[in-house]
């Protein structure tokens, strides 16, 4: 279990990490952030990657089924979504939902190099990490 500061670390030390933050989506506010913010700023980058975050949660297009339109899964935990991916010709942007026992609205927000970085493993770290986080 790390806290959000050790969650962040672990982020950046992905290859071609750029940025990171931890974001709750009905806000749009960073709870924490690590390395660049992805367009220089990162409120506005939380509030922006917030309303993605949110419109996949809560549209029943992106988790279809039972209890859809509502921001978690038929079997009353966490969100009806893993992750949403976003690719530019540059970069690559992961928004990855963090499970908790009580009613969570945070994601995991990693900026990474397309030509530096893995998608793949950082997927996969993403999800160990989001895993692990310890809020409160």
């Amino acid at each position: 279990m790390s806290g959000i500061d050790a969650c962040l670390v672990e982020a950046m030390e992905l290859p071609g990490a750029l940025g990171a933050a931890v974001v709750d989506w009905t806000s749009g506010l960073a709870l924490g952030t690590a390395g660049e913010a992805a367009g220089g700023d990162s409120e506005t980058a939380a509030a922006e990657s917030a309303e993605l975050a949110r419109m996949a949660a809560e549209h029943g297009t992106f988790a279809p089924g039972p209890g859809s339109g509502a921001p978690h899964r038929a079997d009353g935990k966490g969100p009806p979504v893993e992750d949403v991916i976003i690719t530019t010709r540059t970069d690559y942007h992961l928004l990855r939902y963090v499970e908790t026992s009580f009613d969570s609205s945070v994601f995991l927000h990693l900026w990474l190099s397309r030509e530096q970085g893995n998608l793949a493993l950082a997927r996969l770290r993403l999800a160990d990490l989001a895993e692990r986080l310890v809020l409160g």
